[in-house]
């Protein structure tokens, strides 16, 4: 799989860039707030990505942060929302929006998003209620920073569910303190899910 492409922009557009890595282009989707992060035709990119293997097509997304590609995967979780719709949520509303939208059940927040109609909106948020645990730490709702956030991707990777990755993670942290590195913390925080 893979999880992050460093290059140049070769080409970019309203949905969509294409990015050269030793020559290799490859096609990313990604949503508006991704797009405007990269510079002119020509300047170095980093992007975190996902790929999505269907019957008919593989596709890449590409997203400017972790959490934002987490967001990602929580959204595609939920019956309906394909990797477009998620794109097109992920446009209108930054982690912290989404995050509060889902959290006060605003419906009317998330159906702003193109393709998005009551109903689908409606099921989003009472889906992902329980499932916001993995972008909130300790009561705040901004997304963990460097290391931690790296290691509640791994064990969501891992096959744990976010809120139990995110309080593995966390108690791990607790334990560790400042300085330690993504595998001492992953393997702690393995430690505390198995417990």
């Amino acid at each position: 799989m893979i999880a992050r492409l460093t290059g140049i922009l070769a080409e970019s557009a309203s949905d969509h860039a294409v990015i050269d890595v030793g020559g290799v282009g490859y096609l990313v989707q990604a949503s508006s707030r991704t797009l405007n992060l990269f510079g002119p035709v020509g300047s170095s990119v980093m992007v975190f990505t996902e790929m999505q293997v269907r019957e008919e097509a593989m596709t890449l997304f590409a997203f400017g942060s972790v959490s934002e590609r987490d967001w990602f995967r929580l959204l595609t979780s939920v019956q309906g929302v394909g990797g477009r719709v998620a794109l097109s949520i992920l446009s209108v509303l930054d982690s912290d929006a989404l995050n509060r939208a889902i959290s006060a059940q605003d419906k009317a927040m998330v159906a702003r998003a193109n393709g998005v109609g009551p109903k689908l909106a409606e099921r989003i948020v009472r889906e992902l209620k329980d499932k916001v645990g993995v972008l909130t730490f300790g009561g705040s709702s901004l997304p963990p920073a460097g290391i931690t956030q790296d290691a509640v991707s791994a064990l969501i990777n891992l096959g744990f569910r976010p809120a139990e990755a995110s309080a593995s993670v966390a108690k791990a942290d607790e334990e560790l303190g400042a300085g330690a590195n993504l595998d001492a913390l992953v393997r702690l925080a393995l430690r505390k899910a198995s417990r």
